[in-house]
C-alpha cells in the first residue's frame, strides 16, 4: 500500500526511536526512500540519552540525511519538522512561487508501530487529528490529512519486516514496546533489559527501585543460586509488592514493572544503542 502511494507524495518523513535509533530504522523504508526526499525524525527526544542523540543526529547529518530531533511535550517543536520538509523542497517551492501557484507539500509518515508517527501529526496540526496510545497497531490504514494551507500527509500504519538481522534488534524493539508483550516472554526480556542498563547506565535501577548492591548479592547469594538479573527482579517485586502466596516474588510482574518504568522513561533519559556500534 505505501508502495503504491509513493507516486502522491514528494518526500518521506521517516520516525525512529531516539533510544534505539538503529533497530527502529525499516530497511523496507529506507528502500522506499530512494526516489524520494527523505527527512529522518528522531522521535521521544525526551525519553533518551540527549549526547547520544546528538551524535545519532550528526552521524545521519554526515550522510547528507536532513535530520531533526523531536519531544512532542516540548512546545513549538513541530516548528522543527515543518522548516526541514521545505528547506528539502526548496527549490520547487521557489518555482511554484515564480508561476504564481501556492506551493503544497505532501508527504508520508512512515515508521515502525508505536513509534510516535499520529502524535507527531497532531503536534504539526496542533488538534487530535488521530488517534494515538502508547501500544502498536493503533493506526491500521492510510489516511491524508492536512496540516494547513502547504503541508498534507499521510499517515501509514507501523510496518515491521519480516525477519530481524539479529536478535538484539527485536530484544531492543520489543523494550520499547514496538512488539506486542502478548506475544513475549517478558522475563527473558526484563533479564536481557537489567543487563543491557548495567552496562549503560548502572546506577538508573538502583537509584530509581531503591537498593542497594550489598542486596542484590546477598539476595543472588540466599535466594537466586547466583542469578544476578533474577535478585534484581526479586527486589523490584518486593519493593513494589508484586509477590505470590508465602511472599514469594511475581517474577512476571515485577518483570512487566520494570519494563513499564522503563518504557515511560522514569528510570532516566536512558539510549540503548550508542552511536559509535556497529
Amino acid at each position: 500500500m505505501m508502495e503504491e502511494q509513493l507516486s502522491s507524495v514528494e518526500m518521506v518523513v521517516e520516525l525512529r526511536d531516539a533510544r534505539v535509533v538503529r533497530a527502529s530504522g525499516n530497511p523496507d523504508i529506507e528502500t522506499l526512500c530512494r526516489r524520494k526526499k527523505r527527512l529522518l525524525v528522531l522521535n521521544k527526544s525526551d525519553l533518551a540519552d540527549e549526547r547520544e542523540t546528538k551524535r545519532w543526529a550528526e552521524r545521519f547529518r554526515a550522510q547528507g540525511i536532513e535530520t531533526v530531533t523531536f519531544n512532542a511535550l516540548k512546545k513549538n517543536e513541530a516548528a522543527k519538522i515543518t522548516d526541514a520538509m521545505r528547506r528539502l523542497m526548496e527549490e520547487r517551492i521557489k518555482k511554484d512561487a515564480a508561476r504564481g501557484m501556492t506551493p503544497m507539500i505532501r508527504a508520508m509518515i512512515a515508521g515502525i508501530p508505536n513509534v510516535g508517527k499520529s502524535t507527531l501529526i497532531n503536534c504539526l496540526a496542533k488538534k487530535a487529528l488521530t488517534k494515538t496510545a502508547n501500544k502498536p497497531g493503533v493506526t491500521r490504514g492510510k489516511q491524508w490529512l492536512t496540516i494547513d494551507e502547504s503541508v498534507r500527509v499521510l499517515d501509514t500504519p507501523g510496518i515491521l519486516w519480516p525477519r530481524f538481522e539479529d536478535a538484539r534488534t527485536g530484544e531492543h524493539l520489543a523494550m520499547i514496546g514496538s512488539l506486542n508483550d502478548v506475544n513475549l516472554d517478558l522475563e527473558s526480556l526484563a533479564v536481557s533489559l537489567i543487563r543491557r542498563l548495567e552496562i549503560l547506565y548502572p546506577g538508573a535501577m538502583p537509584a530509581f527501585f531503591e537498593y542497594a548492591e550489598e542486596e542484590v548479592q546477598e539476595i543472588a547469594e540466599e535466594e537466586t543460586g547466583g542469578l544476578r538479573e533474577a535478585a534484581v527482579l526479586y527486589l523490584i517485586a518486593r519493593r513494589r509488592g508484586a509477590l505470590r502466596k508465602g511472599a514469594r516474588p511475581d517474577y512476571e510482574k515485577a518483570s512487566s514493572i520494570l519494563l513499564t518504568e522503563f518504557r515511560g522513561g522514569r528510570l532516566g533519559r536512558i539510549t540503548l544503542e550508542k552511536a559509535e556500534e556497529q
